[in-house]
């Protein structure tokens, strides 16, 4: 690959100048605009440099000798560099230096990084700082990657300097293909990569970003919820286990509070206290996004709580609520939903998304109110679980209709100016809606 490369010898004041002291001479390596210096380890005084020529000016014997050491480095620097283009390895100025002086360029791989990243996040998943999710999330990044270079670069591993565009779209390509993932799934391996990337550039393992200008396109995912029907149908459903009943209870709270799994997990006795309103509420802290949340307590919620609150379970460990473990919970979800007539996958995801829809927007409550229940600091977050409903569009609509239906029993004439204000009184209440 080509490269801007040049040298330059300069002067460099000693830290500890005393007026008539000699500079030293340095040696300026430059490739694509970043720099490396080394010392020549000779002086000269300032007023006998030629800044210009970069050499010592004069005739005597001794400023030739040294302009002709200088020549010397300058030839030794070039013939580093060329060698470096002859065995196809990246340039950069420390490399053509180490090659100069001939020490080893120390260089870090993509693996490595991935390993450091992924033992101190274990660390911090340990102290609570991180879901052990997350840190799975880039185990399977790691395998991708080990499987990625084995398949396509025939390599254990690869230089970290050596990722560009043609790296990331092969990995992403690989993970379409040998991995059959789809888009968004590809994305978040991507993603993963660009932040050990993002860390590697932070240690200036590398000097440039290989994703700059590298656009990743997602595609739009359908996220389903339960409807109000279907809600039901799980509420009024008998079980003949009690295994099936608790789940189901514990999911209806989580659909009720639109507390996830974890929060559901930790929440405890002491969470639950007296709201602004006289009623109770829980006030308890997300545990993704560390973020203080109160929510009041709906009666069917309020129900589940006084129902296990005497559990053996809840008063020895001072929870809330006695919930099994999450892989449990998914398994016994699945028939939880085959049993009550619901063709979908239950879990903690579509129970956040009913309480942001069905429970919540669709009776009104502002969406303001909804994202600070559902602890997202970002409304547009909240946007992607509070979807406007078929029905909450109808309810909206209604009054319309009904009112363009009697001037027409009445066989009034509408005219323009009470049409624009009806619908900019129907586009407003949509906009708050969404």
């Amino acid at each position: 690959m080509k490269t801007n490369f040049s040298v330059l010898f300069f002067l460099k004041r000693p830290k500890n100048y005393k007026k008539g002291d000699a500079y030293f001479i340095f040696l300026r390596i430059t490739v694509d605009g970043i720099r490396s210096e080394v010392s020549t380890s000779r002086c000269c005084e300032p007023e006998k440099w030629n800044a210009k020529a970069g050499k010592v000016i004069g005739t005597k014997e001794d400023v030739k000798t040294l302009n002709a050491y200088l020549d010397s480095i300058k030839a030794k620097v070039f013939a580093a560099h060329t060698l470096l283009s002859i065995d196809g390895a990246q340039i950069t100025a420390d490399s053509v230096k180490c090659k100069y002086s001939g020490k080893e360029e120390k260089s870090h791989t993509i693996l490595e990084a991935i390993k450091i990243h992924n033992e101190k996040m274990n660390a911090l998943v340990d102290k609570g700082e991180y879901a052990d999710g997350t840190l799975k999330r880039f185990e399977v990044l790691e395998r991708h990657v080990k499987d990625y270079l084995a398949n396509q670069y025939f390599k254990k591993d690869l230089d970290v300097r050596c990722i560009d565009h043609e790296f990331i779209d092969g990995f992403d390509f690989y993970l379409h293909t040998n991995k059959e993932n789809d888009t968004n799934t590809a994305n978040k391996h991507l993603k993963n990569l660009k932040k050990i990337v993002t860390i590697c550039r932070k240690y200036k393992w590398i000097t440039t970003d290989p994703f700059f200008g590298y656009i990743l396109k997602s595609k739009p995912v359908h996220r389903e919820y339960l409807t109000a029907d279907e809600l039901r149908k799980i509420t009024e459903k008998q079980f003949s286990t009690t295994r099936l009943s608790q789940v189901r209870d514990f999911f209806l709270f989580s659909c009720y509070t639109g507390l996830s799994y974890a929060d559901v997990q930790k929440l405890k006795i002491a969470d639950i206290g007296i709201g602004v309103d006289g009623e109770r509420w829980i006030f308890t802290y997300r545990k993704k996004t560390d973020t203080r949340v109160a929510i009041p307590l709906l009666p069917i919620a309020a129900n589940i709580l006084d129902k296990y609150k005497d559990h053996p379970y809840c008063l020895n460990n001072n929870k809330a609520l006695p919930v099994s473990s999450n892989q449990k919970m998914n398994e016994y979800l699945v028939e939880i939903a085959a049993l009550s007539g619901v063709n979908k996958t239950l879990g903690n995801r579509i129970a956040k998304r009913t309480f942001g829809t069905t429970v919540t927007l669709t009776n009104g409550v502002p969406i303001e109110s909804v994202s600070k229940m559902l602890g997202h600091t970002n409304i547009r977050t909240t946007q992607l679980y509070a979807k406007v409903l078929d029905n909450k569009v109808s309810e909206d609509m209604a009054p319309l209709m009904q009112k363009f239906v009697s001037q027409h029993d009445k066989a009034d004439v509408v005219t323009e100016a009470q049409i624009s204000a009806d619908v900019a009184l129907l586009r407003e209440k949509y906009q708050q809606a969404i």
